[in-house]
C-alpha cells in the first residue's frame, strides 16, 4: 500500500512538472515576442529567465524519472544523485543567464532604444500570473527535493521579477523614464546571480560526498563509542547518497566477544545511527581490541576535527 501511495505521489508530482514545463514554454514564447516588437531588453530578460525556468523543469523531470531506477550491478548505489547533477546543471546555467544580462544591460546604457511601454505591462502582466501558477504547482514537491526547490525559487523570483517589469512600463508610459527598463535588467540579473551562487556550494557539497548538513563526526563516533563494548571507532565516512539518505561506514574496535555478541552489536549501532542521527545505510567493520588495523592511519578520529 505504501509503495502505491508513493507511486501515486510521484505521477501526480510529474503531471504538475510537465505542465509546469508547458505554461513557461508558452510564456517564453509571448515574451520573446512582447520584448522585440516593444523594444524592451528587461521583458526579453525575464523571457530568458523564464526560459531557464522551463529548461530546468525539463532536466528536473528527467532526472526523477532516472532516480527512480533500481541499483544494479553498474550502479549499485541507484540512480538518485541524478536529480543532484541536475540542480548542478540548472543552477550553472542560471548564473551564465545571470552574467548574459548584465552584460546586455551594460550595453543597453551605451545605446539606449525606445521601449513601448503597454507591451512591457501586458505582457509582464500575463508572466505574472503563470509565474504564480507555476510557483503553485512545485511548492509542495520543493520541500523535500533541491532540484525542485531551485525551479520553486526561480518562478518566485520570476514572479517578483514580472512585477518589476510592470512598475518599469508603467514609470515608461507615464514618466518616460526608459533607464528604468536597464536598471530593472541589472536588478534581475543581480537576483538570478544571487540565487545560483547562494545554492551551488550545497550541491557541489554533496556532490563531493562532504558531511551531511546538520550532522557532527564527532557527535557520532560519540554516540557509537558510549554503546557498551566499544572500545574505540575510527575511519567514518559520513556522506549522502542522494537527498535524505545518509550512508556511513566506520571501524569498530570492540572488546573480545563471541560471533553472536558482534552480530548484536552492530545491530545496536545501526538502530542507534538510524534512530539519532538518520543513517539509512551504514557499513561497519568490527576490530578486535589490540588487532592492528589494515589502515595505518585513521583519517577520523574522535579527536580530529570534522
Amino acid at each position: 500500500m505504501g509503495q502505491e501511495h508513493n507511486h501515486g505521489a510521484e505521477t501526480l508530482g510529474d503531471k504538475r512538472l510537465i505542465a509546469a514545463i508547458g505554461i513557461n514554454a508558452l510564456l517564453t514564447l509571448t515574451q520573446i515576442i512582447g520584448g522585440i516588437l516593444s523594444g524592451s531588453l528587461s521583458l526579453i530578460a525575464d523571457a530568458l529567465h523564464n526560459l531557464s525556468d522551463a529548461a530546468s523543469l525539463v532536466i528536473a523531470l528527467v532526472a526523477r524519472k532516472i532516480g527512480r531506477r533500481p541499483p544494479d550491478a553498474f550502479k549499485t548505489f541507484g540512480y538518485r544523485r541524478s536529480e543532484t547533477i541536475a540542480a548542478l546543471i540548472n543552477l550553472v546555467t542560471l548564473i551564465i543567464v545571470g552574467m548574459y544580462l548584465v552584460y546586455e544591460a551594460l550595453g543597453r546604457l551605451l545605446s539606449p532604444q525606445p521601449i513601448e511601454g503597454w507591451t512591457v505591462v501586458v505582457v509582464a502582466g500575463i508572466a505574472l500570473i503563470v509565474d504564480l501558477a507555476t510557483a503553485i504547482l512545485t511548492y509542495t514537491m520543493s520541500k523535500n527535493s533541491m532540484n525542485i526547490k531551485a525551479a520553486f525559487l526561480h518562478n518566485v523570483s520570476d514572479a517578483m521579477a514580472s512585477v518589476g517589469v510592470v512598475i518599469a512600463g508603467t514609470l515608461i508610459l507615464v514618466y518616460g523614464w526608459y533607464w528604468t527598463d536597464t536598471v530593472l535588467t541589472l536588478m534581475i540579473a543581480g537576483y538570478v546571480l544571487w540565487q545560483g551562487f547562494s545554492m551551488l556550494p550545497k550541491t557541489i557539497h554533496l556532490l563531493m560526498e562532504g558531511t551531511p548538513e546538520g550532522v557532527s563526526i564527532n557527535d557520532v563516533i560519540g554516540a557509537m563509542e558510549s554503546t557498551s563494548n566499544v572500545e574505540g571507532v575510527h575511519h567514518v565516512h559520513i556522506w549522502e547518497l542522494a537527498e535524505h539518505r545518509i550512508a556511513l561506514e566506520a571501524h569498530v574496535v570492540v572488546k573480545k566477544a563471541n560471533l553472536h555478541d558482534i552480530e548484536r552489536l552492530k545491530i545496536e549501532l545501526k538502530h542507534l545511527l538510524h534512530n539519532q542521527f538518520g543513517v539509512s545505510h551504514s557499513t561497519l567493520e568490527i576490530e578486535l581490541d589490540g588487532s592492528d588495523c589494515v589502515y595505518a592511519t585513521p583519517n577520523v578520529s574522535r579527536h580530529d576535527d570534522a
